[in-house]
């Protein structure tokens, strides 16, 4: 679907305005390293921490540029949001999540996945730190370039593996926790991808396949949009705000239940008045979950602020606190200078590099729809909170993606389905009718699947039908097969996933032996 391109679209995505994207990056760098300085001077270490800072922050605008595509992608995609918009939505709201839920400490070592104990040499972990945060930088920025959405958490995981092991050796890592971080590449994608293509069947035979969706649309999309608000409600208590408020996961529910009363109260009262001049389509459905969306935009990318700014600044305030205590810290306090690192960091990328992305989840894997986008994100927040009570390691860049992957394959497989049944209804028919049948089939070639299905109940009502060939009906699959999921970004990004954490390992390794080597 085209859709119009705003001034602010362009000046994002223009090639022409790139090089003052990335000049404005470097002005923001410039800025960490004369503030850090202005304060740190005279102190021990001033300069390894003014470059720590440095490095912390290009993390922070990697994560923005890559990470944060995942929140507002499909809602750009589907149409509810302008790129503009998202992108200025999701940088206010990323950098109120890094500063207001982001928390006062922080674990240095994501995920527990070495020991920082067994090294003993204060200077040794600061080169670590160093060099698993550059490693995860560089790791994302390539991703980015390639146009592949990977874990910010998985790279920032292989930089601290690989800078451990060259620090410590083998036996530093936990190799346990490493395997759950392996199996979270085949959980994450499954669940994501699973749960919404579950939720966009079930609003297909629930609403859009109904002759009259219209009040299909009245009895089903206040439930819809409900579960949507507990989902989030509860998982912004276990997951945006777990820093502030300490709460379990039954009161963090209740907290989601009242929300989704409320919630369903309001969309019921909106829905029935709409009704009246909503057009009884899909189209018409499509418009119900427009706000939704923007909502949901905002609330992963709160809480996506909130947990994920620690990628950014938790090897940061590690190398601040160990170059204050001289020892090696296992968690670390976290000053607001080293947090509006991370904060502005994140809103910066996202707002000079992140649109690439966006502009990849919501419209180069597959067409998406605000129905399709709505089954996106509800299935993004049932995901964590379902992986979070089974104690099982998810990444939220992989449910995402798994999500579109999942909507995609179910509009494939619905398509397909309705081809087979075209093909037993006109096999039997004779070849003299394939000229009366061609504008049938051309119709057919570019329906919907809505669309399709009025076109089989037609087929079958009309005996003025033409056969295909078999080569005919082959290639008609093959169409339908490769326009619903782009198997080149399916391939690519599957690989970014896998080599995310060998290949920032190897560089963040690389790394530590050039630091020690440097500065010893």
């Amino acid at each position: 679907m085209a859709r119009s391109t705003g001034f602010l679209d362009t000046v994002l995505t223009s090639p022409t305005t790139e090089r003052y994207r990335v000049g404005i990056s470097l002005l923001f760098l410039l800025g960490i390293w004369l503030t850090v300085g202005s304060f740190s001077d005279g102190m021990p270490g001033s300069m390894l921490l003014m470059a720590a800072a440095v490095i912390g922050g290009y993390m922070a605008i990697n994560i923005g540029a890559n990470d944060v595509a995942n929140n507002v992608g499909p809602a750009v995609g589907s149409g509810a949001l302008s790129l503009g918009a998202a992108v200025l939505i999701a940088a206010v709201f990323e950098a109120g999540g890094a500063l207001i839920a982001g928390g006062n400490v922080v674990s240095t070592i994501k995920g527990g996945i070495i020991d920082p104990s067994t090294l003993g040499d204060g200077r040794a972990f600061i080169w670590l730190m160093t060099a698993a945060l550059l490693a995860g930088a560089l790791w994302l920025n390539l991703a980015t370039w390639m146009g592949a959405p990977v874990s910010t958490t998985h790279s920032i995981v292989g930089g601290v593996l690989g800078a451990g092991i060259a620090a410590g050796g083998w036996g530093i890592a936990d190799w346990a926790v490493m395997g759950k971080i392996a199996a979270s590449w085949v959980i994450s994608p499954v669940l994501g991808g699973a749960l919404a293509a579950l939720f966009l069947f079930a609003i297909k035979k629930t609403v859009l396949y109904r002759q009259d969706v219209v009040p299909a649309a009245r009895t089903f999309v206040p439930w819809l949009v409900a579960i949507m608000a507990w989902a989030f409600g509860t998982y912004l208590m276990i997951k945006g705000v777990k820093k502030i408020i300490k709460v379990d996961f039954l009161e963090a529910s209740l907290v989601g239940l009242v929300a989704a009363a409320v919630v369903f109260v309001i969309v019921r009262t909106l829905v029935g008045r709409k009704a009246s001049t909503m057009e009884n389509s899909s189209a018409g459905v499509n418009t119900l979950f427009t706000w939704p969306l923007i909502f949901a935009a905002a609330l992963l990318s709160f809480a996506h602020g909130a947990n994920d700014v620690a990628n950014a600044i938790g090897p940061l305030a590690a190398i601040n606190d160990a170059l204050s205590a001289g020892a090696v810290v296992a968690s670390a306090s976290i000053p607001l200078w080293v947090m509006m690192v991370g904060a502005l960091g994140i809103a910066v990328g996202l707002m000079l590099f992140g649109p690439r992305l966006i502009k990849t989840v919501g419209s180069e894997i597959t067409e998406l729809d605000k129905t399709r986008a709505f089954c996106i994100a509800l299935s993004a927040a049932l995901t964590v909170i379902l992986a979070s009570q089974l104690g099982l390691p998810v990444s939220s860049t992989h449910i995402a993606i798994g999500g579109v992957f999942g909507v995609g394959f179910l509009r494939e497989y619905l398509k397909r389905n309705y081809a087979t049944q075209l093909h037993k209804i006109i096999e039997h028919h004779d070849p003299d009718e394939q000229e009366r049948l061609k504008p049938f089939l051309d119709d057919f070639r570019n329906a919907s699947v809505e669309e399709m299905e009025s076109l089989l109940k037609q087929a079958k009502k009309q005996k003025q039908q033409v056969p295909l060939s078999k080569s005919e009906r082959k290639r008609l699959k093959k169409i339908y097969k490769e326009e619903m999921v782009k198997r080149s970004h399916l391939v690519k990004i599957a690989a970014a996933w896998i080599i995310t954490v060998p290949a920032s390992a190897i560089m963040a390794a690389i790394l530590f032996f050039t630091l020690r080597g440097l500065l010893i």
